[in-house]
């Protein structure tokens, strides 16, 4: 069997929103645990509190919070497009013909839109909002699943699938 193509030869079968909520809540908790000690240090809340986070501060809170992520989730998205949360739960990252995405694809395309809407000035947060929102579609593609060209798929049940195809 091919590691690059996650469902071959089958349809595969789409995570369920609920598995996708629960892997994003694990990996977010993850995030929180390690930023929010790094915001106290930086004196964040204060800031924010006297209205201006100055620029140093919000790149180096940035710089951190990316090299975080791809030291706790790098290796399995390049490995099984997967973060922390979503090989707890059974769910992964492929493209729309159920390759395996390339790490950069994921990089570029599905996280740096994610961690930069929020900077827009007024709607970032709304913008944040929308593009969870767009799971309750029946395609269950959030827009940065569309910008990245992915959908997150249910690994654990088309590898069954997989395996009874090949018996």
């Amino acid at each position: 069997m091919n590691n690059n193509n996650i469902m071959q030869q089958v349809d595969y079968i789409t995570a369920s929103r609920w598995r996708r909520f629960w892997a994003g809540l694990i990996d977010a908790s993850i995030a929180m645990a390690i930023t929010i000690p790094l915001m106290n240090y930086l004196n964040v809340w204060d800031l924010a509190k006297e209205g201006s986070i100055p620029l140093g501060t919000s790149i180096k809170l940035f710089l951190f919070s990316w090299i975080i992520f791809f030291i706790i989730h790098g290796y399995l998205l390049k490995k099984y497009a997967q973060t922390v949360g979503k090989k707890l739960l059974g769910i992964s990252i492929a493209s729309l013909d159920g390759e395996k995405p390339d790490l950069w694809l994921l990089i570029v395309k599905r996280y740096l839109p994610v961690a930069l809407v929020p900077n827009i000035p007024f709607v970032g947060s709304l913008l944040l909002i929308v593009d969870v929102l767009f799971i309750f579609r029946k395609d269950k593609r959030c827009i940065h699943d569309f910008i990245a060209g992915t959908k997150v798929v249910n690994f654990s049940a088309n590898k069954a699938r997989q395996s009874d195809l090949h018996t």
